[in-house]
């Protein structure tokens, strides 16, 4: 049997599970708010074109209307002044979005307290307890903050002092776009850095760093509670959009069942 082969009939059988790893995508979508001076994106929006009726008599269809950066969303190179001459989101070689998921789990420590930042620190004893990052991977973090993201207050947790949700350190982000050969970092929160990012140095770190260094991030992830912390394949899947500095996405992980058909 070739790889392809079984891999086609492990996915039949069950024994290895698709897990969606995308949240929903309407009008209700929480996203990101600026504060002024700076533009925000417009939310996204069905506009009804036809519904069986005069304008299309046997189909119903929509245009759609969204920023390149709503919902679950990948973040390419293009999109950060330090990655202003990588790839916008139809360049990104397809090899690069599909590779191995490596999970770290700080949910109980972004519940005590929601500006938890992941720091180098964390990530290595990671890697004392199941091996170093692999090439090509994926890091996702989760915070369980996948749990507030049909709620716009929670999800977005801002008060005077601006939003507070986790995310990396300064120090943290720069050493994995450096030291470590993952292709990005995926969150389930709004942003791939975190909500007091602006007031880092340099401002928003994850972006900065990443994306100036050919990676690049993809947010608003949920399910990440059903991924061990080694072992799945994601697969993130955005629209090629020539020119897009990122696009809303299908991301979803493929994981090995311990018992078929679970």
């Amino acid at each position: 049997m070739t790889q392809l082969a079984h891999l086609i009939e492990s996915l039949a059988s069950g024994r290895i599970a698709l897990v969606d790893l995308t949240n929903r995508l309407s009008a209700d979508t929480p996203t990101l708010r600026l504060p002024e001076p700076f533009a925000n994106l417009i939310d996204f929006s069905l506009e009804q074109v036809s519904a069986y009726d005069a304008p299309g008599p046997f189909w119903k269809h929509h245009n759609i209307h969204t920023g390149e950066h709503i919902g679950t969303h990948l973040d390419a190179p293009v999109h950060w002044a330090t990655g202003k001459d990588g790839d916008d989101v139809s360049q990104i070689p397809p090899a690069r979005l599909v590779g191995p998921a490596v999970v770290l789990d700080f949910s109980a420590e972004a519940a005590a307290d929601p500006d938890f930042l992941l720091d180098i620190r964390h990530v290595v004893a990671w890697e004392d307890a199941y091996g170093e990052i692999p090439e090509n991977a994926w890091l996702l973090l989760r915070t369980g903050w996948a749990q507030y993201a049909n709620d716009r207050e929670r999800f977005l947790n801002a008060d005077d002092d601006g939003p507070h949700t986790p995310g990396f350190t300064a120090q943290c982000a720069q050493w994995l776009a450096e030291e470590r050969p993952i292709s990005g970092v995926g969150v389930e929160t709004v942003g791939i850095d975190a909500g007091a990012a602006g007031g880092m140095e340099p401002p928003f770190p994850a972006h900065h760093y990443l994306l100036g260094n050919n990676k690049y991030g993809i947010t608003s992830l949920r399910n990440l509670d059903r991924l061990p912390p080694t072992g799945a394949v994601i697969v993130v899947a955005p629209l090629p959009i020539v020119g897009g500095t990122g696009s809303p996405s299908r991301v979803f992980a493929m994981v090995e069942n311990e018992v078929p058909g679970i």
